[in-house]
């Protein structure tokens, strides 16, 4: 059966493998072939491919594999799971069936070490949450996303791979040269693909284990020399770094609110605030979209560019993004 590959030289396999891996796009129904000196990586949809291979795909014949076995085929339903780094986390109020989902994980070939059930909601100022571990004994695991590595500790810092779509969306907005500031970074998901793209970041968050990780994973992603991680409240640097910021990442949805005063005197003359947001359904932009023209005042015209559901966040509630622009108005 013919289906779209990309063509790549062999000695590149594994690294273009990884990356469409990153972005969703591989086939798994299908082999990956070697002919010669070229490896054919078959991928599930063109659209998915990233910019970069465009050029390298390709229509070729491809066996089809054997599938893995999966926790559904095992337990003759599809269970709630979510895969961070090798850890598999189970999302379910009943432990009986929370550990029989983490037998069938484990007995499957999803790849993991660590089987963890949700045993609180996310709670406090540094928002983390309790486990139940049902599989091994480690929290700390090494998550990829879009080319990046995180490592993280989930028994002390706040991480969830269902944004990982969201955050490649603000990344690739970043022009190279910009001075953005992420508000409430924790171990850098914004921040460290931000810098890649070229920008200089001030990275700030409550959780000094969480920046601990931050400084980690910029080293770890080779932008350390572009990243500032900042342990404490992020109102404290308006001081040091009002009118800096060209970008701001507010990924508080709960309490940004409460911060837009110190965004305002952080932005530049020109900046895009990426605020997020938990409302109901009947108004889901309006209420942020109204505290920051309140924030904003007259010191700056205030422009919707982007309004955008994230995700449902309880019946009735949206967890969504404005991106909006900032324009100094003059005096």
């Amino acid at each position: 059966m013919s289906v779209p590959c990309v063509a790549v030289a062999r000695e590149r396999g594994e690294t273009v493998r990884s990356r469409l891996a990153d972005a969703d796009a591989l086939d798994g129904d299908h082999q990956i072939a070697v002919d010669g000196d070229t490896i054919y990586i078959p991928v599930a949809d063109r659209g998915l491919v990233p910019a970069e291979f465009a050029d390298r795909l390709v229509e070729r014949d491809a066996e089809r594999r054997d599938r893995p076995t999966t926790p559904a085929e095992i337990l003759g339903y599809e269970p709630s799971i979510e895969r961070l780094g090798d850890i598999v986390i189970v999302d379910e109020d009943d432990d009986e069936r929370a550990r029989e989902i983490a037998e069938a994980v484990s007995a499957s070939d999803v790849p993991c070490e660590t089987v963890l059930n949700r045993a609180s909601p996310i709670e406090g100022e540094l928002r983390v949450r309790s486990w139940d571990v049902l599989v091994g004994d480690d929290t700390e695991t090494v998550h990829r996303e879009y080319g990046h590595e995180f490592a993280l500790d989930v028994a002390e810092v706040y991480f969830s791979p269902r944004l990982a779509t969201e955050r490649h969306r603000v990344v690739e907005q970043v022009d190279s040269g910009e001075s953005a500031i992420d508000m409430f970074a924790g171990v850098g998901p914004y921040a460290v693909p931000v810098a890649s793209r070229g920008a200089d970041v001030v990275a700030c968050d409550l959780n000094e284990r969480a920046v601990e990780y931050l400084r980690e994973n910029a080293a770890r992603n080779g932008v350390a020399d572009r990243v500032t991680a900042v342990a404490g409240d992020v109102r404290d640097l308006v001081d040091s770094h009002a009118d800096t910021a060209d970008r701001l990442v507010m990924n508080l949805p709960h309490s940004a609110d409460e911060f837009l005063d110190a965004a305002v005197a952080l932005a530049g003359d020109d900046c895009v605030i990426h605020y997020y947001d938990i409302q109901h359904e009947d108004d889901p932009f309006g209420p942020g979209r109204r505290a920051i023209e309140a924030a904003a005042g007259d010191d700056y015209a205030v422009a919707v560019e982007t309004e955008r559901v994230v995700r449902s966040y309880a019946p009735h509630e949206y967890n969504v993004c404005l991106d909006v622009r900032l324009t100094r108005t003059a005096d």
